[in-house]
């Protein structure tokens, strides 16, 4: 086969790739944080890369070094068909990874501490409770101080924390705003937590990040951050809506759709969230901090 099509084969494919990944760069959220979970998480992300680079590029440019060096045209490299051991060489490839690692797991030690999603978080204004229920395909916002709810919407002040208290009527999911920070999974019959803020407004994604069948893909929420007022204009809008969200009505609700629009519950149970889990256990609420269920992420 010519060299020239040979080539044209391996590196359009590869071109190719290069493309769409680098044309996804703009749209990783993670890396655009807009709360300080997530900032914090960034910055771990980048610290843990940066020192494994450590490793990493001195290996890549010593093998392309070696490649060229050692090559069958350099005469003037060095020969050493029966050479095995270097002290130096030892030294240097178990005392380098071995630091790395150490730094690593401190590093890891600390941040999980730091960043555990069921710390609340510390602020002079009062959080906003949120119940937030996973269902095929869609998410349901309970706000229990306020008697509303709201399906694959998710409203809140910023600079307010928003505890979350989460769990799912259908199979395994995860909560996730990638913009915001830490995602954590949603288990029927088991309740979860997370802790975020938001710093700056904005109209931020919400996603499923466990696949959870057919509908998964279009299992999206918007966030919103608003001022106070915008955020009281919203609960005002949600109250004089004509949904209410009873637990006969949850039965309509929790049934499998897809593409789910946004829609508003002026008034709900205020025993739904702990019903839906207790459904699961005989009457009884599960709380994943209390068991030996590792869900947090």
């Amino acid at each position: 086969m010519n060299n020239g099509v040979l080539n044209k084969r391996v590196w359009i494919p590869i071109g190719a790739a290069l493309a769409t990944c680098l044309s996804g760069c703009g749209k990783l959220d993670v890396l655009d944080p807009k709360g300080s979970i997530g900032v914090a998480e960034k910055s771990l992300i980048g610290t843990a890369t940066f020192t494994m680079l450590i490793v990493v590029v001195p290996v890549i440019l010593m093998t392309l070094w070696f490649a060229w060096h050692y090559r069958a045209s350099n005469r003037h490299a060095t020969y050493a068909p029966k050479w095995a051991h270097s002290t130096a060489i030892e030294v240097v490839i178990w005392t380098v990874p071995s630091i790395i690692i150490l730094c690593l797991g401190v590093l890891t030690w600390k941040t999980t501490h730091e960043l555990d999603p069921y710390k609340p978080i510390e602020s002079a204004v009062k959080p906003i409770n949120v119940e937030v229920v996973a269902l095929d395909w869609k998410w349901l916002f309970v706000y229990p101080d306020l008697g509303i709810a709201s399906v694959n919407q998710l409203a809140f002040p910023v600079g307010t924390p928003v505890n979350f208290l989460i769990t799912s009527d259908s199979v395994m999911n995860s909560f996730f705003i990638p913009q915001l920070g830490s995602q954590i999974y949603a288990m029927a019959g088991m309740q979860t937590q997370l802790h975020l803020v938001a710093d700056e407004a904005g109209d931020y994604a919400g996603i499923s990040a466990n696949f959870s069948g057919k509908g998964f893909s279009d299992m999206k929420f918007r966030a919103l951050a608003t001022s106070p007022e915008q955020f009281n204009a919203w609960v005002e809008k949600v109250k004089v809506s004509s949904g209410r969200l009873d637990m006969n009505e949850y039965s309509s609700v929790a049934q499998p759709s897809e593409k789910e629009p946004v829609h508003y519950f002026s008034s709900v149970d205020s025993k739904l969230f702990h019903n839906i889990i207790a459904k699961y256990n005989d009457g009884n609420v599960l709380d994943l901090q209390n068991s030996n269920c590792g869900t947090k992420g």
